[in-house]
């Protein structure tokens, strides 16, 4: 399965929008970078339909990966 089939494009760019809206996201090459590489690609399988929330997620073996505004 693809990434597309656990998460929306449009729920990660809503996130990523939020987080230039915040003022947390600021840099140009930082904004391209996390729209071209989703963090669902990091995500375990059963943790994929929650890659767009802005919280850490467990990935195994007790370790998280960070929050996206992080």
């Amino acid at each position: 399965m693809g990434v597309v089939s656990f998460l929306s494009e449009g729920d990660w760019e809503r996130l990523i929008r939020s987080l230039i809206g915040q003022g947390i996201l600021k840099s140009p090459r930082v904004i391209r970078a996390m729209r071209l590489v989703p963090r669902s690609l990091f995500l375990p399988d059963d943790q994929r339909p929650y890659a767009a929330i802005d919280m850490p997620l467990p990935i195994g073996e007790g370790q998280t990966v960070s929050a996206p505004q992080g």
